[in-house]
């Protein structure tokens, strides 16, 4: 940097941190008490939090209050086929959005490791491990736990029990004062989620989304790992007794009319390879209904060999909660040949129409498509056509659906096409590469069939939408949620010519199936995505109209390219937002490192604090009374599909500036 640029530098680092210091805090009213009791602050979803003490007026005020450093982060690791590792390790990704019951914050760590925390200090209570192998997991990474406390407390131990699933597949119930296992759970406070499956090796099912509480069932799915081979684990979702871990019910997502086995003691043995659940689940108790995102049938990429196995696929799933029977089921994808997994919770709303509430559903898919559901129906609230698609393949003993559902309203938050005159880069050169890219691949826009020559996947697998998104504003009639726009080339290759020792990172096997796959982001020669920024924005659509109110470009490409370029609006994204009252959207999810602060009924960027690492989940917001204090609280972990490779293990808090001590009320 030159001598005149670094004494730039300084004197505004110098003036802003005395303008800091001269800042004297102020009085905030103390606003509402907000828990955060489930994973998406209530169990129907929606990130919505009561609390009002931080507002649109002192955001700008947020500081650093708090920082707890879980201890447990996995560095990624290059592939090295001489030592058995031609695919490399990932790093861990801790997507954790905690909960606050109580006076108490709990969570995990990417390792399995649960906690609780002080509220106001981020101060460990108490942890728990149990004591998961995580060498022998690929994907490694914890979103939550859950909660259920006994409705007639005496006094006992475990009447309020912390719930969590395991990476190595096992359901654990611990004592919320101590966690200690509740002993009167299943074996010695756990249950083998492994029973029924078959054999399969460990690093296939996992569990990496907390459970959902249902009055006194424990609901769990789990992650059946993506591209390996035609006889994953089964998707079977299933309902324990929250206190003994009895087995209660399951929905095996078998096709209609085909029969559930059973072994020689009449034990359910549940269908390989169905679609799974591995996000989050949703519960509506008045309604006695069970709603779950299901991922795709095994494998995402060659459905020739499915025989009506993929009936639920990417869909959205109502149950009966009581006795796990189908109550109904939309389906987002036809015959999903995409990886299209239905990534995100299905979000519950009341829809004000006509001087009527209806009670809905929200559900953002990864092609950008949002569908807007009767809760109780599956009806679409809002037009849902169903268009052609391209029919033609080269793919032997595939087959395509000959259309695709496509919401009228809200419109598509993704583009359907990305064409060779699409193409962008940093220069001249770089652009043309891409613009040759993209005319040598298959390109019928969204759709498209996977293809022996190679196919533009666009939007791709990682989306659209994903995991983290919606979040629901009720007071205004508002959905927020993020977006990510990163085209990729996607190609089948024949059996017999996977090289699957060869160490190339974007290769996977698919076995039993005549192909491997291959899947590469689409990016120019200096890095950089071939399609034009934003690569990633934050959107408000109207409940009432399904129209989209405002769409900005979320986080920069600082930590990620030079300057002028790191100065480009519209960063690659995963993760989540989460709203107030007061008519705030914080979220992260930006790989350069910040938790920001929007108005929710403008759009416009109000506040950003920075971070140890890009925070790829979902702040979570409270205030207590005994606090005297609103907090926002993101995990800042980084993640292993993210441009910039900074990883950490810190969970950060902020609030406001105290200006007095705690108020004792």
């Amino acid at each position: 940097m030159p001598v005149l640029a670094r004494h730039l530098l300084a004197v505004t680092l110098f003036a802003s941190l005395c303008a800091c210091q001269r800042e004297a805090p102020a009085e905030f009213p103390p606003g509402a008490e907000a828990e955060w009791p489930a994973y998406g602050a209530a169990p129907g979803g929606g990130h919505y939090s009561a609390a009002t003490q931080i507002t649109r007026e002192n955001v700008r005020l947020l500081r650093p209050a708090w920082v707890y450093r879980s201890g447990d982060l996995r560095l990624p690791r290059p592939a090295n086929p001489e030592a058995g590792e031609p695919m490399g390790v990932r790093a861990s990704s801790w997507q954790l959005t905690p909960i606050l019951v109580g006076d108490t914050l709990y969570g995990c760590t990417a390792f399995n490791k649960v906690f609780a925390l002080d509220p106001a200090t981020g101060k460990e209570k108490w942890r728990y491990d149990p004591g998961v192998d995580t060498d022998r997991e690929v994907m490694v990474n914890c979103r939550g736990v859950a909660s259920w406390k006994d409705p007639n407390p005496r006094g006992a131990a475990c009447e309020h029990r912390i719930l969590t699933g395991t990476l190595d597949g096992r359901l654990i119930a611990l004592d919320a004062r101590d966690g200690t296992p509740c002993r009167d759970f299943g074996d010695q406070g756990q249950v083998d989620l492994h029973a029924g499956l078959g054999q399969f090796e460990e690093y296939e099912y996992s569990v990496t989304s907390p459970p959902a509480i249902l009055g006194d069932r424990v609901i769990t799915g789990a992650l059946v790992l993506d591209r390996t081979h035609n006889h994953m684990p089964s998707g079977v979702v299933r309902a324990y007794d929250v206190r003994s871990g009895r087995l209660l019910w399951y929905w095996d997502p078998i096709p209609p009319g085909a029969s559930h086995a059973v072994d020689e003691a009449g034990r359910p043995r549940y269908r390989r390879g169905t679609p799974n659940v591995w996000s989050i689940i949703s519960v509506d108790a008045a309604r006695d209904l069970v709603f779950l995102p299901t991922g795709n049938t095994s494998t995402d990429f060659y459905g020739g060999l499915r025989d009506g196995s993929d009936h639920y696929s990417s869909s959205v799933v109502a149950l009966r909660g009581t006795t796990g029977e189908l109550v109904w089921h939309f389906q987002a994808v036809h015959h999903d040949i995409w990886d299209f997994d239905t990534p995100a919770q299905p979000t519950l709303f009341d829809l004000r129409r006509d001087g009527q509430r209806i009670p809905a559903l929200a559900q953002p898919t990864k092609m950008g498509h949002l569908f807007i559901l009767h809760r109780e129906t599956g009806e679409p609230l809002f037009p849902v056509e169903e268009r052609p698609v391209p029919q033609d393949w080269e793919v032997p003993g595939e087959y395509l659906a000959p259309t695709q559902p496509f919401p009228v309203k809200p419109s598509p938050l993704h583009p359907h096409r990305l064409a060779a005159e699409d193409a962008w880069g940093f220069t001249f050169w770089d652009r043309g590469a891409c613009r040759r890219r993209i005319a040598s691949l298959r390109n019928e826009g969204i759709f498209t069939p996977p293809s022996l020559d190679g196919t533009l996947f666009y939007p791709s697998d990682m989306g659209g939408n994903n995991w983290g998104t919606p979040a629901i504003d009720p007071e205004r009639g508002l959905l927020v949620l993020n977006t990510l726009f990163m085209p990729a080339e996607l190609k089948l290759i024949p059996r017999e010519r996977c090289d699957m020792a060869s160490g190339d990172p974007y290769l996977t096997p698919q076995h039993e199936t005549p192909y491997c796959l291959r899947i590469e982001p689409l990016m120019s020669p200096l890095g950089v995505p071939c399609s034009a920024p934003p690569w990633g924005t934050l959107s408000a659509i109207d409940l009432a109209s399904g129209e989209k109110r405002w769409e900005v470009p979320l986080g920069t490409l600082e930590h990620m390219a030079p300057w002028p370029f790191s100065r480009l609006r519209g960063a690659p994204n995963i993760g989540g937002p989460s709203v107030t009252a007061s008519g705030l959207t914080f979220i992260a999810a930006t790989p350069d490192r910040y938790l920001r602060a929007f108005d929710s009924e403008t759009g416009e960027e109000l506040w950003k604090g920075e971070l140890p690492a890009g925070g790829h989940a979902t702040p979570m917001i409270y205030k207590r009374a005994g606090d005297g204090r609103q907090f926002v609280v993101i995990a800042a972990a980084g993640h292993f599909g993210m441009p910039d490779l900074a990883f950490s293990d810190q969970l950060v808090a902020f609030a406001l500036p105290e200006a007095h001590p705690r108020d004792p009320r």
